[in-house]
């Protein structure tokens, strides 16, 4: 039996292992899934008794992403523009890491949704992994300006800087957004809301009724944002859980060759109780 797990702090909200049994039984495939919940500083040695113990593979959620890019023997094109892994593969006696968080996002928004991303400026809240995560590809799918704003105004350079593509990705002081005008889109990657500040104090300017509003989070953790983006008069609002689903199956699809199906299962927890569960 293959060895897979999650790897984050806290973790045991994480949906994934029941993401991946479901893909997993679908497809057929013998593996199993762990939640291993460690911090960043013994992040080395998690990862190296998980391989001892015969892991493949495993993803990394909050606050961990970054931690383990550094550790990644090799990481692929998409993790080096994001400077984040949250997908690793256990390669040759090391680990080789991925970044499935901004093709996870697509996937969600362009195919679940129906939305085209192309011409929409961007407003990214949060510069840390899940935002280094989505913001390579935003830039891919067409977003023809994507402005990052943080509280650490540093953190927030650094990744627009990593991105390399100072034409189109900038950074803005967190204060300075309510002279930044309205965008057509803003996205939330922020953990206000899980590290319990129930509100971002967001401009209402900066939104119009056209502005598509996504919190990378879901549950609870995204009910401040979404209740921000309603106020402000937004038609389009999306939380993280399409995207946690889509970003699961792309890292299926590496580990076992094969993409699962994701609607019915996304239809499945949607029908739940989601504000039970926060974002991985």
């Amino acid at each position: 039996m293959s060895h897979y797990a999650v790897f984050g702090h806290p973790v045991s909200h994480s949906l994934s292992p029941r993401i991946h049994a479901e893909f997993a039984r679908q497809v057929g495939v013998t593996m199993d899934y762990a939640a291993i919940d460690t911090t960043a500083e013994n992040l080395p040695q998690a990862l190296q008794a998980f391989a001892d113990a015969g892991g493949k593979g495993g993803n990394v959620t909050l606050p961990l992403k970054q931690a383990a890019f550094a550790l990644c023997g090799v990481n692929s094109l998409r993790a080096v523009r994001a400077g984040a892994a949250n997908t690793l593969v256990r390669n040759e006696g090391q680990w080789h890491g991925d970044n499935t968080d901004g093709v996870g996002l697509v996937r969600d928004l362009t195919e679940r949704h129906g939305l085209d991303l192309r011409g929409r400026r961007t407003l990214l809240l949060g510069a840390g992994g899940a935002a280094r995560g989505v913001a390579p590809a935003l830039l891919d799918a067409g977003v023809p300006e994507l402005v990052i704003a943080n509280r650490s105004s540093a953190r927030a350079d650094a990744l627009a800087d990593v991105l390399g593509d100072p034409e189109r990705a900038h950074s803005r002081y967190w204060d300075d957004l309510v002279n930044q005008g309205n965008f057509g889109m803003i996205i939330n990657a922020t953990s206000a809301a899980r590290d319990g500040n129930d509100g971002l104090a967001l401009p209402t300017q900066l939104s119009t009724p056209r502005t598509l509003a996504v919190d990378l989070n879901y549950g609870e953790a995204a009910i401040p944002f979404m209740a921000w983006a309603r106020a402000a008069g937004c038609r389009d609002i999306v939380d993280g859980l399409g995207m946690l689903v889509e970003q699961a199956a792309a890292s299926f699809e590496l580990w076992h060759g094969v993409r699962p199906d994701t609607t019915a299962l996304h239809d499945a927890l949607r029908a739940e109780d989601a504000t039970l569960f926060t974002a991985d």
